[in-house]
């Protein structure tokens, strides 16, 4: 189908008003249909950002039905009722998968599990493209384009970690991710487990997880704070009785808050984008403050989590070989989207440029993807944010530079302090992303520092052994 075009249109809500057959397909088995909203998260993130720049914009599109990769490229036209798709190069081929996990059930095995599961996958982004039931099951209302914690909520493991986000950080297969299955999903298990296979394009760029969610042994949930559990019990629902020192505190908010804070995103986000029908301008713009702040909650959960676990006694970093020029590759990548929002552009480091380091992987990307998504928020519409490696005989380096407002001397002595949020009101941030980025460099033997002056921008800085 190289040669043809497939076409298609989307009113100003995003539903998909008329669609060539190739395209309609794709629709389909993504579990929507024509006249419903476009359940292509990619395609429909790129409708939207175009008819709300009011320009064309050609990008590439990877997407997949069950069987195949498929590769293309989109022009997305606003038009007076909503958006063209003229879709061209239309290039299928069979699915590439990462090596298989070892684990009791593949998560790429084509083979139900034993008992009772559901199939499922999701795209790049971890926004859910697919989710099937074995035997006489019901699925949740709405799951379709919903990101994977917006419709379970998941569970730290014993190590405080998520083993779906570590996986995709180092691009790999994953199992036993804890998960609650959401309301309206039956039978209803009280825990989950997850497997994901890590699945790979054509050009071997990560395509999104596939794999299966089974039921947790009814032994599995024990490990997990409970407050029927006879050593955990607390009488305080204010969790007073537990030190915030205790981890099963921080497991205990996170479990508590941010289910609901998920299910408050999903209801939000579609009252705004008026999946359910047109609403007044002000209620759908009220609907989006509601999400924002949630996301916002969600966010100071994560730091919180991150705080607790940096300040354990005893908490190191692993140490292993990093490129800080590839780290800083995939955090643009992860961002990309956000920085075309405001029609930034990020010079990053060039593919065939190495910045070998000591750290541990996942550490060194929170730590660019928080001083990235700094310089994203703070700087100005069509600016330019710069990523520069350097090298030396002991050390390896990575600058963050962006035009924003800068930072004076004052500004610069307290920016890495907890909660210091330089007397911001908005909702921009917690304070703690650059406490916990400082200390989690340092953590790896390195330092993080600043350097800026008022009205010249800001440039931070990340420095990592070499041996």
């Amino acid at each position: 189908m190289t040669g043809a075009s497939v076409n298609g249109h989307i009113d100003r809500t995003g539903i998909l008003l008329t669609a060539d057959p190739a395209l309609l397909r794709l629709q389909e088995r993504a579990g929507g249909a024509l006249g419903g909203p476009l359940m292509l998260p990619q395609l429909a993130r790129l409708a939207a950002l175009a008819m709300r720049l009011e320009r064309s914009i050609t990008r590439s599109l990877l997407t997949a039905d069950d069987q195949n990769d498929i590769n293309a490229s989109v022009t997305i036209t606003p038009t007076a009722a909503g958006a063209s798709l003229q879709i061209t190069d239309w290039r299928v081929s069979a699915a590439a998968l990462a090596p298989a996990s070892v684990d009791s059930h593949p998560a790429d095995s084509d083979d139900p599990p034993i008992g009772d599961g559901w199939r499922w996958e999701c795209d790049p982004q971890l926004r859910l493209v697919r989710l099937s039931a074995l035997g006489p099951s019901t699925l949740p209302d709405g799951w379709q384009g919903t990101s994977l914690s917006e419709t379970f909520a998941l569970e730290p493991g014993d190590d405080g970690r998520f083993p779906v986000l570590m996986a995709l950080a180092e691009t790999r297969s994953f199992q036993g991710q804890r998960v609650r299955p959401p309301t309206g999903m039956t039978p209803a298990p009280a825990m989950m487990l997850m497997s994901g296979q890590a699945m790979l394009d054509g050009r071997g760029s990560f395509a999104g997880f596939r794999g299966w969610l089974v039921p947790a042994a009814p032994d599995a949930d024990a490990a997990l704070p409970d407050a029927s559990d006879a050593e955990q019990r607390i009488s305080d629902p204010a969790f007073g009785s537990l030190p915030l020192s205790d981890p099963r505190f921080g497991r205990r908010i996170d479990g508590a808050l941010r289910g609901p804070l998920s299910r408050i995103i999903a209801s939000a986000e579609t009252i705004s984008g008026q999946f359910e029908g047109p609403i007044r301008a002000d209620y759908a713009r009220y609907a989006a403050d509601i999400a924002h702040a949630a996301r916002h909650l969600v966010g100071l959960i994560d730091d919180l989590a991150d705080l607790q676990s940096i300040e354990r006694p005893g908490f190191h970093a692993a140490r292993e070989a990093v490129d800080l020029a590839d780290v800083a590759r995939r955090a643009v990548g992860l961002l990309m989207m956000k920085a075309e929002e405001k029609q930034i552009r990020i010079d990053a480091p060039a593919l065939d440029e190495k910045a070998p380091a000591i750290g541990e992987f996942r550490r060194v990307l929170q730590v660019l993807l928080n001083l990235i998504g700094n310089a994203i928020r703070y700087s100005p519409d069509g600016s330019m944010i710069w990523i520069r490696c350097e090298t030396g005989t002991d050390y390896a380096a990575i600058t963050v530079a962006d035009q924003g407002q800068g930072l004076s001397a004052d500004q610069q002595a307290v920016v890495f302090e907890k909660f210091e949020r330089l007397g911001r009101t908005d909702s921009g941030g917690s304070g703690l992303g650059l406490y916990i980025a400082r200390r989690l460099a340092r953590a790896m033997d390195g330092e993080l520092s600043v350097d800026s002056a008022p009205g010249q921008g800001a440039r931070f800085t990340l420095k990592l052994p070499v041996s």
